[in-house]
C-alpha cells in the first residue's frame, strides 16, 4: 500500500501575511439612463458604504453621476471582487426600488470595471472620484471609461463595453 500525503492549504489570515490592495470599481445604470438623482444619491452612497463595510472591506471613496458610480475600496485578500460587486448591485437595486426613488424600476447594467492602484496613487484617485461632477463637465462617461481601459492596457471588444446612449 502506498503512503498518501494530504496537504491542506488554509487561506485564513496567516501570520506574516500583509497586503495592500486598492481597487476602483465602476458600474452604470441600465441603459445608461440618468436615474440617480442628487436628492437621494447621498442615501444610496451611504447604503453602499454599509454593504461594503458589512462584507469586511474598507470604502475609501464613492461618487458618481446620474448614470454611473465610482467606488474605491481597500480589499482584504480573501474578498472576491465579482461577488462583492454582485452584492452591491443587487442590494442597492432593491434599496432604490423599495424606497421608490425612481418612477420606473431601477436596474444596474450588467458588468463592471475594476482597476487596481498602488498606495502612492490613493490621493490622486480619491480626488478624481470626489470630483466626478466637475470632471464630467468636460468629458463624457464614454470618453472617461474608454480612456481608463486604454490607460490600463485592457483588451476589450466594444460590443461588450457598457451600453453608451449619447
Amino acid at each position: 500500500m502506498k503512503n498518501v500525503l494530504i496537504f491542506t492549504i488554509n487561506f485564513i489570515y496567516m501570520p506574516n501575511t500583509y497586503t495592500q490592495l486598492y481597487v476602483q470599481i465602476v458600474f452604470a445604470v441600465k441603459g445608461r439612463e440618468n436615474l440617480i438623482k442628487f436628492s437621494w444619491e447621498d442615501q444610496l452612497y451611504k447604503y453602499i458604504t454599509g454593504v461594503i463595510t458589512k462584507k469586511g472591506q474598507k470604502l475609501l471613496a464613492i461618487n458618481g453621476m446620474p448614470d454611473h458610480i465610482h467606488i474605491l475600496i481597500g480589499f482584504k485578500p480573501d474578498c472576491n471582487i465579482s461577488e462583492l460587486v454582485r452584492e452591491i448591485k443587487k442590494s442597492s437595486h432593491s434599496f432604490i426600488n423599495e424606497k421608490g426613488f425612481c418612477k420606473s424600476k431601477f436596474y444596474w447594467q450588467e458588468g463592471f470595471g475594476a482597476f487596481t492602484y498602488n498606495h502612492s496613487m490613493l490621493n490622486k484617485i480619491i480626488t478624481y472620484i470626489n470630483n466626478q461632477k466637475q470632471h464630467h463637465k468636460k468629458k463624457s462617461f464614454r470618453q472617461e471609461y474608454l480612456e481608463i481601459l486604454q490607460k490600463f492596457e485592457i483588451d476589450f471588444n466594444s460590443n461588450y463595453v457598457f451600453e453608451f446612449i449619447e
